[in-house]
């Protein structure tokens, strides 16, 4: 084999993005140059350009190297060679069926910066497991020159924020050499649609970062949520209206659309303008687009729900007004909860609502919230009345699964990655794992982590100018874990632990029992309240007590997210409840052999069942802020103190913390059979048919 031949075969096995769901296809990728795979964070075109020619030269003359470029084509065969779900037991029912799915990110990989937290995993995990399932379906998006930010934590705790320039030449993404014009102001954007394949699923990329087009438009796709509310209502425009612009464009005209979150409501206008043009009346318009439209609302935060002066919205979306014949206050009326109400604004959320004939929440609870958040918007006043239902969300299995879990599930549960099927739950068949083969892993996937941890340490501790020798004393192999990683929105209290500071300390400075917690976490770059979070914990990480013990890792990304669920023996979440609409990051754990101690919140009151994990505190709600972080701080540290250390430690002759691994056995087969993205993309695909 020539170099110009690996090359080729690298290249086209890194255009499609099945493989960041592939451990061979990885594997090949990262025996090119292991230190360039991690120095590039897992980005095999960025490697590809940045290897030397005698590096490549030797993997083509390697016959280990070309037996394992052979396993991951063959792999990628076995993907696409048999039958999917769909073809086997939907298409019958829905010949037709064509979802484009729209969504302002979508966490792929952790090379591909497009994402900011838990909606862009939702959606990723979402593609993917269309893909797996064969689901028609397309994403719409937008691409962004900066991606989010990279986090770096300053030696005072603070965040800096840094906004990279991503070469779109090392991603994994094709130009379809079409372009829309966007009308935006009584003007028109142009924008690149740009093709990202993700298993079966394209995944199709405005950017309108072009060169010699006014800085207005160029900026509309440089970053993810990085500029003021009148630049975010610019970019929903051109998600909404310029992403339906762009699937006719490249000629795929879908039967469904599939609004995730209130960012690409405007979709639902620009459908209506083009049947309005084709002769439709306005009423007949926005019946046939609400029978069409799939709606998922995500948060139960008020300030997660973008609203806009109505003027401005009129401003910008003034070429449609006139088109569907709607005044400013009419269109405006269309996104109140009380039209007719002047001052108040336009609110995405509502639009979406108003346009889409199934809604849903992302858990049971979350459904419950938003049938009584929005009975005003649709003028009732008992929330039961609510048509919005709930699809609990999930994630998608082999994303997120160390390659040493795959390796044991394989061996004992063989479970069937190339047969998806949302009914299929082979982890029933946990039960049969042997205590030991499961601590076994624990054992290897915490040492993982605590060489993680203590690299992580040492880069950051290098990059302020100290001395890394302490971070490579940090951490212990053999110590009961903890885990706290997410966005850090004020809401999600990452510190609320260290309110029992002395407490905590007692524990994790125990001899005999040790206890050590790493944080991960990024907050808005324009969230003071959640940057002082991740202050905060800095501060206490280096307090005596918790020095050694207690560790914050800056830049919070799905590789430091797979890291954290996979080698934390308990993962710890603790909202106010009930702001928490479902989290997906204490699914991933249980794949381990992890534990979740959580408040009961977003998915867990579904998940919990008293023998898989902890429940911290009850449902009390108070309505002092201070009170209810005090109530909650003691019951996560008694349960800390009373139940999950002693039984962490309660260890038999064997050296097995046996109750320890009945429930971690018991939470594999109890969570991830349920609490995955095939069962979640079925129920979404019931829906569209039923």
């Amino acid at each position: 084999m020539t170099p110009k031949t690996l090359r080729k075969r690298i290249h086209a096995l890194a255009l499609d993005l099945r493989w960041t769901w592939c451990p061979k296809t990885q594997a090949a990728f990262a025996a090119i140059d292991p230190l360039l795979w991690e120095a590039t964070n897992r980005a095999p075109l960025e490697v590809l350009r940045r290897v030397t020619e005698a590096r490549l030269l030797a993997c083509a003359e390697d016959a280990g190297f070309g037996k394992a470029l052979d396993a991951a084509e063959k792999a990628s065969a076995a993907y696409y060679g048999g039958k999917t779900w769909f073809d086997t037991k939907v298409k019958k029912k829905a010949p037709r069926l064509r979802v484009a799915y729209f969504c302002s990110e979508f966490a792929i990989h952790e090379s591909l910066q497009q994402y900011s937290g838990g909606l862009g995993v939702l959606a990723g995990d979402h593609v993917k497991s269309a893909s797996d399932l064969g689901v028609p379906f397309v994403g719409v998006g937008l691409l962004y020159r900066h991606g989010y930010y990279i986090q770096e934590i300053a030696a005072d705790g603070s965040t800096r924020v840094l906004y990279p320039n991503v070469d779109f030449g090392d991603l994994p993404i094709t130009d379809t050499g079409v372009e829309v014009l966007c009308p935006l102001g009584g003007k028109e954007v142009r924008a690149k649609v740009w093709r990202q394949q993700v298993g079966r699923v394209p995944l199709f990329l405005l950017d309108a970062d072009i060169e010699g087009e006014p800085k207005a438009h160029r900026e509309l796709t440089q970053g993810l949520y990085k500029g003021e509310p009148d630049l975010r209502l610019r970019q929903q425009v051109l998600l909404g209206v310029g992403g339906m612009l762009a699937l006719e464009a490249v000629k795929q005209r879908p039967t469904v659309v599939h609004l995730n979150e209130g960012h690409a409501a405007f979709a639902s206008v620009e459908r209506m303008r083009g049947l309005m043009a084709k002769g439709k009346s306005f009423d007949k318009a926005l019946e046939a687009v609400k029978a069409s439209t799939v709606f998922t609302t995500h948060t139960p935060v008020p300030a997660g729900h973008d609203r806009y002066g109505a003027a401005d919205v009129a401003k910008y979306m003034r070429t449609h007004l006139k088109a569907i014949g709607l005044s400013k206050e009419a269109f405006a009326d269309m996104a109140r909860e009380n039209p007719g109400d002047k001052l108040e604004p336009f609110c995405m959320t509502v639009l979406g609502l108003r346009t889409a004939h199934r809604v849903n929440g992302v858990a049971k609870l979350h459904g419950e919230i938003s049938r009584d958040m929005w009975k005003g918007a649709y003028g009732l006043d008992t929330p039961d009345d609510v048509p919005i239902g709930h699809i609990t969300n999930g994630v998608h299995t082999r994303t997120w699964l160390a390659p040493e879990a795959e390796a044991m599930y394989t061996k004992w549960i063989k479970p069937k990655w190339n047969s998806a099927d949302p009914k299929a739950n082979p982890w029933a068949k946990a039960d049969k794992i042997p205590l030991e083969v499961l601590w076994e892993l624990r054992k290897t996937l915490r040492a993982k982590l605590v060489h993680f941890v203590r690299t992580r340490l040492a880069r950051q501790a290098e990059r302020r100018g100290e001395d890394p020798s302490e971070a490579w004393r940090t951490f212990d192999d053999n110590a009961l874990t903890l885990g706290f990683a997410r966005r850090f929105a004020t809401y999600k209290r990452a510190p609320l632990i260290f309110k029992e500071a002395k407490r905590l300390a007692a524990l994790l400075g125990d001899p005999d029992r040790p206890v050590q917690i790493v944080f991960a976490g990024k907050a808005h770059p324009r969230d003071g309240g959640g940057q002082e979070l991740a202050q905060m914990v800095h501060k206490m990480a280096a307090k005596p007590g918790f020095r050694g013990r207690v560790a914050l890792i800056e830049e919070y990304d799905m590789r430091v997210g797979r890291m954290l669920t996979s080698g934390c023996d308990v993962w710890l979440n603790n909202p106010i409840r009930p702001n928490e609409a479902s989290g997906t990051s204490g699914m991933k754990p249980p794949l381990h052999g992890g534990l979740n101690a959580s408040i009961l919140d977003g998915w867990w009151p579904e998940g919990f069942d008293g023998t898989n994990g902890w429940a911290v505190g009850d449902e009390s709600e108070f309505k002092s802020r201070t009170k209810q972080d005090a109530y909650d701080a003691n019951a996560l540290v008694t349960v800390l103190e009373k139940e999950l250390i002693p039984m962490f430690y309660q260890r038999g002759k064997d050296g097995l913390p046996k109750k320890w691994l009945e429930k971690a056995r018991r939470s594999l087969v109890s969570v991830p059979g349920t609490f995955n993205t095939s069962r979640m993309v079925g129920e979404y695909v019931d829906a569209y048919i039923s």
